[in-house]
C-alpha cells in the first residue's frame, strides 16, 4: 500500500491538478529543514500561465492557501513553483523579483 502523503502536500497536488490542462504532469517535492516545509511545484510548461495568472495572483493565492494549510498543521509552509526547462531568462527574472516581493510581504 502506498504511504499517505502529508497534508500539505496532498492539497497542493489536487489544487493544482484541478487547475491545469496536464495533471498527469503535476509533480510536488517536499522537503521539511529548519526553515520548515519547502514545497517544490513543477507542472507542464504549457500550463506554467495558469499557475502564475495574471500579475501572479494565481500564484500569490495558491502560496496563501499551503501557508494557511501549514499552520493548520503547524508548520511554516513556502511554495516554490520550478521554472520548466528552457525558460527565457526574462521571465527566470521576474519570477525571481516576484519571489523577493513575496519574501518582503512576509
Amino acid at each position: 500500500m502506498a504511504e499517505k502523503k502529508p497534508a500539505d502536500q496532498e492539497f497542493l497536488e489536487f489544487v493544482i491538478k484541478s487547475l491545469v490542462d496536464h495533471p498527469d504532469d503535476v509533480k510536488v517535492d517536499r522537503a521539511v529543514d529548519e526553515m520548515g516545509v519547502l514545497l517544490t511545484l513543477s507542472v507542464h510548461p504549457d500550463d506554467m500561465g495558469q499557475i502564475i495568472g495574471k500579475g501572479g495572483s494565481t500564484a500569490r493565492a495558491i502560496r496563501n492557501l499551503v501557508r494557511i494549510v501549514g499552520l493548520k498543521n503547524h508548520a511554516r509552509v513556502n511554495l516554490k513553483i520550478a521554472e520548466p526547462q528552457g525558460a527565457n531568462k526574462a521571465s527566470q527574472k521576474e519570477a525571481q523579483a516576484e519571489g523577493e516581493l513575496e519574501e518582503l510581504k512576509l
